[in-house]
């Protein structure tokens, strides 16, 4: 388990991770299919998510890159790089998502 930040406004979502030198939970963006990492301070892992918060992949990316959209992404998770795998978080896995009011 760790603890999520949800990016709920447009500017949220836009905004991501970007201007922060850490993240210790990690970050949900809904309605997104591709990030990018130009500006960032810091590698991060991005799990994409289909529309039932199933994983379909997980990559890593360092600062400066433009990801590839996943088309049946609805939405994804970033995280500090390594974070992923110390989670045991793998391709197939669905992910539970309790949202406080």
């Amino acid at each position: 388990m760790a603890s999520l930040e949800v990016a709920r406004t447009r500017s949220e979502r836009r905004r991501g991770l970007l201007g922060r030198d850490d993240l210790t939970g990690a970050l949900l963006i809904e309605r997104c299919r591709c990030v990018h990492t130009i500006g960032m301070r810091f590698a991060i892992d991005v799990a994409y998510l289909d529309a039932h918060r199933r994983v379909i992949d997980i990559v890593t990316m360092p600062p400066g890159r433009i990801g590839r959209p996943r088309l049946a992404a609805r939405s994804v998770i970033e995280s500090r790089a390594g974070a992923c795998e110390r989670w045991g978080l793998a391709v197939g896995d669905t992910l539970d998502v309790r949202l406080d009011a």
